[in-house]
């Protein structure tokens, strides 16, 4: 999961953690409307400490309607801010990176946030291999006549002999894409080997001694203004 840079998720997401919930907590007593709501967002551009710059403008989209202020900042809203820390490793300091949002806004409205980048991220969830093979059930009767295309060849019938793509046949199945993931976990995760530090100002920085911290444009990573427990 890490190479070169520290990265989560090399998968493209279409997520489906349900558009129809609202994420809405609210950490008791917290003094900001958006303190304890997490943001689970993807990035629009790639981020690397060291690399990309302080003050580099960034955007990102809302996978899940969230909930700011009793109005609903719906799916596929855009988030925009800037990074506000980034440094390479270096042989005696870690790496730090901190990415500030401190807008929401979407066709018809917007919104004022103050959310920083956590340490938490939502990994693809696992997906049981779908069975699409079909034979009749006299297949087994007569092996040499099932051609896996749903007809028995007729002798006299050129077009049914004709050999379909398959795993033989279809010499370019490797250039194609893989499918995409159809759902992300419902629970959320700490990135390996990066911890989270907060500023006397409430500022969150991602730090690793390890390497450098990288967001990439597929993963799930997850802003918020308040500290976030760990999911049941």
């Amino acid at each position: 999961m890490f190479n070169k840079m520290i990265t989560v998720g090399h998968t493209a997401l279409t997520v489906v953690l349900g558009s129809a919930a609202l994420v809405s907590q609210q950490a008791p007593g917290a003094p900001s409307s958006s303190a304890g709501r997490e943001f689970p967002v993807i990035m629009r551009q790639n981020v690397a400490a060291g690399k990309t710059l302080v003050g580099t403008k960034v955007q990102a989209k809302l996978v899940v309607a969230t909930l700011v202020n009793g109005a609903v900042v719906p799916r596929d809203a855009i988030l925009s801010g800037e990074v506000t820390e980034s440094v390479a490793k270096s042989v005696s300091d870690p790496s730090r990176l901190a990415i500030r949002m401190d807008s929401a806004q979407w066709k018809n409205g917007s919104a004022p946030i103050k959310v920083y980048l956590t340490a938490w991220f939502y990994p693809v969830a696992a997906m049981a291999p779908q069975d699409l093979s079909y034979e009749p059930p006299d297949a087994a009767k007569s092996p040499k006549n099932w051609n896996g295309a749903g007809t028995y060849p007729d002798p006299n019938n050129p077009v049914s002999q004709q050999k379909f793509p398959g795993r033989d046949t279809d010499k370019d199945a490797s250039l194609a894409p893989p499918s995409p993931a159809s759902s992300i976990s419902n629970h959320r995760v700490l990135m390996k080997n990066v911890e989270s530090t907060r500023n006397s100002d409430g500022a969150v920085a991602l730090t690793s001694t390890h390497l450098n911290v990288k967001l990439d444009r597929f993963t799930t990573y997850v802003f918020a203004a308040g500290n976030l427990l760990p999911m049941n």
